[in-house]
Formats: structure tokens, C-alpha cells, sequence
């Protein structure tokens, strides 16, 4: 039985142009209407994800930054677990010392020092989460739009805003082109209180070792009264595999990490060809 479906949305959800499809909407409300709980878990803001759910006219509960915050149908926050100010100021001194890129994920918003250099970051990212070519220009107004609507905040002082007693940090985002020296700044940053993944090729994503989306989904669906064996779980990257490696049913995307793949129970289509809805389709045939 299928009781509660959680889907990642950069990769997976959302296709290359960075919206929920025709078909991939149908298919959640669809699975709404028979009782199923829907859930989305991101390594996005609650900020950035739900402007993209509203254009889809689809409400539902979303697992934040990694699982660093729970938000509910309202976007009221239920649960959250940030970084210690101290820990996090010691990661943040080690990036500065290697001059990388950046960015802060917080209860408050996304911060960046450097707009310019965070707007070519973010159309690498863009580009890194979708295997088929897009338009540069296409990239560049999705980056642009990412800052124009305030998603993302520019700060001079990243120390200021940790040194304040209601910031609370759930990530830091870590960009770099060079795969290399991102695995050995992920080797040089491991810490038994941080949990050190990726959401694309070129990045690292640092949160708390307890947030994490399959302890987040764990809790979720332990407060529904559901058990894991009846979730299943999508989701393409290393910040998946927390929630795939423990739900009943596991789904990569036809686009996802062979790491991803491997584990999965079930590899459905890429995010341009309607995975979601191909995978919550079989799934529910089956009920």
C-alpha cells in the first residue's frame, strides 16, 4: 500500500526550465485525492521551493534545506535544526582560508557576499542539475530571477549575521568547477557533527549531521502514523539517499547519480520527460 510520496524537487520534480510540469502536477493531485500524503524534500528554502509550488497551485508540506526545517501545508515552520553558531563559524573560516564560494541558507532567507560571481554559479548549478543542453539565455533569466525576487540576499559580513542570536544557519552551499578540489575540501571539512553531501555536480552542501532528508522524512511520517515501508521516496543526487535508503520504495531518476540508481528500487524517466508522474502513476496502478 502507498500511503505517503516524498519527491526532491531541482533534478527531479522540476524539469530543465525549473518548473513542476503539466503531468508531474497532475500526478501529485492526483495521488492527494487518493489519500496520499505528499511531501517535498529539497535542498532549496522554504523561500525558493514554495514560490515554485505556488505556480503549480500545489499545496503541501515541505522538508527544507536538507531536512534542516519541516514546513507545513501553511508554510508555517514545525521544526528546525540548524548548525551551532560556533561550528558553523569554524566551517566558515576554513572556506575563507581557500577562498571558495559560498552561500548561507537560513531561517531568514539565502545570503551571498558576491552577487556577481553568485549569479554565475547559480546557471552552472542550473546547468549541472539537467543532463540536456539548455539555453544560456534561459539559464541567465532563471539565475537573474533567483536574486530580482529576493530569494537570495546580499550581505558584506557573513560573521554579523551568525553572531545574531534569532540567525538561525541550516546550510552552507559550497560551489567550485573543479570536481577535484571539492572532494578534497569535503575530506578536509569532515566533521563527526556535520553531514557533508551534494545536490549537483560542482557543489557540496554542509548541514548539521541530524539534517538530513531521511531523518526529516523519518519524523514526518512517524507523526502521521505511516511507516516508511509504505513511502516512497524520488529524488536524483547524494543528498537523496539519506530518505531513498530507507523508505519501501526508492525511485531514481532516469537523469539521477549512479550512486542513486543503484539503490533504487525502481529507475523511472529523466526530469524532462515526466519521471515524477511516470513513477507515482506505476506505483498507484499497483494499489
Amino acid at each position: 500500500m502507498l500511503r505517503c510520496i516524498a519527491t526532491d524537487m531541482d533534478g527531479t520534480l522540476l524539469n530543465a526550465k525549473q518548473q513542476i510540469s503539466k503531468e508531474n502536477e497532475t500526478a501529485l493531485k492526483q495521488a492527494q485525492e487518493k489519500g496520499i500524503e505528499i511531501i517535498v524534500a529539497t535542498g532549496r528554502s522554504y523561500f525558493e521551493a514554495a514560490s515554485v509550488l505556488e505556480e503549480a497551485k500545489l499545496e503541501c508540506p515541505i522538508i527544507c534545506v536538507n531536512g534542516a526545517e519541516i514546513r507545513n501545508e501553511q508554510g508555517e515552520k514545525v521544526y528546525s535544526n540548524p548548525i551551532p553558531s560556533e561550528l558553523a563559524k569554524k566551517v566558515m573560516n576554513q572556506l575563507d582560508e581557500r577562498n571558495y564560494y559560498y552561500e548561507l541558507y537560513a531561517n531568514s532567507g539565502t545570503y551571498t557576499r558576491d552577487p556577481k560571481l553568485g549569479l554565475a554559479v547559480l546557471k552552472d548549478l542550473f546547468q549541472s542539475a539537467n543532463k540536456e543542453a539548455v539555453p544560456w539565455m534561459e539559464m541567465e533569466e532563471e539565475a537573474r530571477k533567483r536574486f530580482e525576487e529576493g530569494h537570495v540576499k546580499v550581505v558584506e559580513d557573513y560573521q554579523l549575521l551568525v553572531d545574531e542570536p534569532s540567525f538561525e544557519l541550516y546550510k552552507l552551499l559550497v560551489f567550485d568547477k573543479d570536481h577535484d578540489a571539492l572532494q578534497k575540501a569535503a575530506l578536509e571539512l569532515e566533521d563527526p557533527d556535520l553531514a557533508i553531501t551534494s545536490s549537483a555536480f560542482g557543489n557540496i552542501e554542509i548541514n548539521y549531521k541530524s539534517a538530513q532528508k531521511g531523518i526529516a522524512l523519518e519524523a514526518f511520517v512517524q507523526k502521521k502514523g505511516i511507516p516508511l515501508s509504505e513511502t516512497l521516496a524520488v529524488g536524483d543526487q547524494l543528498n537523496d539517499l539519506s530518505m531513498l535508503e530507507i523508505v519501501g520504495t526508492a525511485v531514481a531518476m532516469g537523469n539521477a547519480a549512479e550512486e542513486v540508481k543503484q539503490i533504487a528500487h525502481y529507475i523511472t524517466s529523466t526530469n524532462n520527460e515526466n519521471g515524477v508522474a511516470r513513477a507515482i502513476t506505476k506505483y498507484m496502478n499497483l494499489m
